[in-house]
């Protein structure tokens, strides 16, 4: 007994081997595009030899973590606002302070950001555009501590 559709047409055994190969075309074409797409733009390494930098890890987050600062940072109508403070809440002594702000999946649209301390703030006009970036600050505590902090940030119109 054979199936037929509606239009009177009888379904065979190459119909359905074609409707399941183009199916399964469609979806493997669709992967390859989207894996292409995510090697294409991910930057690729943090750091060279992952063994090297993990080395004194521990002792640099100790160290940061001791300082007691706080990070918020905001994005809003190409304008990104920096503070941090200490312990007690007060704007923290840094010694120099500099940051890349990037998408999270690329380096094309990195920027760095040119700081200027206003009002207890870190401040800078940034050229960029809207959606989700990454903050990756470096500083110095006074004493020389060195702070790292990646800050993921969401640009509002304003």
């Amino acid at each position: 007994m054979s199936a037929q559709n509606t239009q009177g047409r009888e379904l065979t055994g190459r119909m359905v081997l074609a409707i399941t190969v183009s199916a399964f075309g469609v979806i493997v074409a669709v992967n390859l595009v989207m894996a292409w797409f995510a090697v294409e733009t991910f930057p690729g390494l943090e750091v060279e030899n992952t063994y090297v930098a993990s080395q004194g890890f521990n002792e640099r987050l100790r160290e940061q973590q001791a300082l007691g600062w706080t990070t918020d940072a905001e994005l809003v109508g190409g304008h990104l606002t920096v503070r941090i403070t200490d312990p007690t809440g007060a704007p923290a002594r840094i010694a120099s302070l500099t940051g890349i702000l990037g998408r999270p999946t690329t380096e094309r649209e990195d920027t760095v950001p040119r700081f200027r301390y206003e009002g207890g703030a870190y401040v800078a006009d940034v050229d960029v555009d809207y959606g989700n970036w990454d903050l990756r600050l470096t500083g110095h505590a006074m004493d020389g501590t060195e702070y790292d902090l990646r800050v993921g940030l969401i640009h509002h119109q304003g």
